[in-house]
């Protein structure tokens, strides 16, 4: 299975952003890759706090360190590209990842 670090958008409507995080998820499972979505990770109950800015910059960090091991970079971009995106396919390019641009529906 090919790593892949997903990007797609979190803040502003969360319950929402975190549906289509899910489904980008199952979308790379079902091409047979092994997805990462940091940001459903570390925002789980009792993790890390999305709206305090010290917790979001830890998480964030985090989830470009494992982008390292990544074979790509997928960005989901039906509900826009965030800031927090920005910054995965920014590190991204500069460690020589691939970035892909996907659409599965808002």
């Amino acid at each position: 299975m090919r790593r892949v670090i997903i990007e797609s958008p979190y803040a502003g409507d969360v319950a929402a952003n975190e549906e289509y995080a899910r489904r980008a998820m199952r979308d790379c499972l079902t091409r047979g890759e092994a997805p990462l979505a940091s940001h459903l990770l570390y925002t789980q109950p009792g993790v890390l706090d999305d709206l305090d800015p010290r917790d979001r910059a830890l998480g964030i960090e985090a989830g470009l360190v494992w982008g390292s091991l990544a074979d790509a970079t997928v960005a989901y971009i039906d509900r826009g590209v965030s800031e927090g995106m920005r910054l995965g396919m920014a590190r991204a390019f500069l460690d020589g990842r691939p970035v892909e641009f996907r659409k599965i529906g808002p």
